[in-house]
């Protein structure tokens, strides 16, 4: 072999190694993209888990303070409701004591009826011959 022939086939090793030295190294290159883009996938991905976990946190944080501010307005609706009741209730007692703590209106009132029912007394034992309440009393 003459040494041209063997100088051109080293350069023309020398530059196949050369191309595979660097198609090996871009063939590394683009693992390493391959490998970084599947990692961002993946934190874009948890990302996503993250992002609807803090936004299902918040509804539920949100749906928890509805809850309390509907149980609080139940609540004072029912005491509310409880309130007006006991004021009515409070209202027909003071009415009734008023009433009742009139001495003057009560005995009157009282004297009225012990009145009428010794005038309903008279009536009834007028209204009734005396021969047939003999004729009763003697039955019993």
């Amino acid at each position: 072999m003459t040494q041209t022939k063997a100088v051109l086939k080293r350069r023309t090793l020398h530059s196949t190694a050369t191309h595979c030295n660097t198609l090996q190294h871009i063939a590394t290159q683009y693992n390493t993209l391959q490998h970084s883009a599947t990692l961002c996938n993946t934190m874009e991905h948890t990302a996503t888990h993250c992002n609807t976990q803090q936004h299902t946190a918040t509804h539920c944080n949100t749906l928890q303070h509805t809850a309390t501010h509907c149980i609080t307005l139940h609540h004072t609706a029912t005491h509310r409701s409880t309130l007006q009741h006991t004021a009515r209730h409070c209202n027909t007692l003071h009415h009734t004591a008023t009433h009742c703590n009139t001495p003057k209106h009560t005995a009157t009132h009282c004297t009225k009826l012990k009145n009428t029912a010794t005038h309903c007394t008279t009536l009834h034992h007028n209204a009734i011959p005396k021969d047939t309440v003999e004729a009763v009393a003697a039955s019993e």
